[in-house]
């Protein structure tokens, strides 16, 4: 699919600003050869472009695609707080933002757009558990994280302020420059770097670098609907006892009257 013309014109304005020929540009960007094709319209930006020229340039999103007038996003290398908080125009109290799965996809590259959150349902809590702190909703998605959150479920989480807030073995929601994870996150030796770690062993860590994180949130409670009733549980587990007891019974019944040989 072609690139539209607005993008295409913002991505070239880009490489001019920076003094770049387009052979210079591609190979800062992770494109092969060079940045011909996407200036003639040939070829469509890659989510990977667009996250590296967030990431390396401060360039927004919504800007590059002409769905905003500001054109560049603040980038500060380890700072890993909340971009944006809402607020309750009734009560001025900080509201909870949740961010659906499909919300999630376009998370990363609107976290400092505050008109974009205005999109997303938002509500407050009255708990002394949501207290305090800046708290946000993701929804959780794959099964990297079995058998704690299920797919579909919903987990709150605190905002972190700085990294010395970060707990070993916790679970956080990461927000990277092009995904948003939900990890059990360790520290390294080199305190640049973080391993995140899925609940599910079938997922191997993943190490990233402080600097490709956005923000992290610490998670702290889930909401699920998927309830199981302990009475047909208790039900179940009766009854697998009960075909085991009568399993064993027919065997020595079988063991007593089986004939003998003389």
């Amino acid at each position: 699919m072609a690139a539209s013309s607005i993008e295409i014109k913002h991505f070239k304005e880009v490489r001019e600003e920076n003094n770049f020929t387009q052979a210079e540009f591609a190979e800062t960007l992770g494109i092969k050869n060079s940045t011909a094709d996407i200036e003639r319209g040939r070829t469509k930006l890659s989510g990977k472009v667009v996250s590296e020229l967030l990431r390396q340039f401060g360039i927004n999103p919504l800007w590059l695609f002409g769905d905003s007038g500001q054109k560049y996003l603040k980038i500060s290398k380890g700072d890993v707080s909340p971009k944006v908080v809402t607020v309750d125009r009734n009560t001025d109290n900080e509201n909870i933002v949740m961010v659906n799965q499909k919300a999630a996809a376009g998370y990363p590259h609107n976290v400092q757009d505050v008109e974009w959150y205005t999109q997303l349902p938002a509500f407050e809590i009255p708990l002394p558990e949501f207290r305090n702190a800046s708290y946000r909703g993701f929804q959780v998605e794959g099964d990297s994280m079995l058998p704690n959150y299920r797919p579909g479920e919903w987990v709150m989480a605190k905002g972190v302020a700085g990294m010395d807030e970060v707990n070993n073995n916790r679970v956080y929601v990461v927000v990277m420059y092009d995904s948003v994870l939900i990890k059990k996150i360790q520290r390294l030796p080199d305190p640049s770097k973080l391993l995140l770690i899925s609940l599910n062993e079938e997922y191997l860590p993943i190490e990233v670098k402080l600097g490709d994180i956005q923000e992290l949130w610490q998670v702290n409670s889930k909401l699920t609907f998927n309830i199981d009733n302990p009475s047909e549980n208790g039900l179940f587990q009766q009854l697998q006892q009960s075909m085991e007891d009568l399993k064993r019974e027919l065997q020595q019944f079988k063991n007593n009257n089986s004939p003998k040989v003389s």
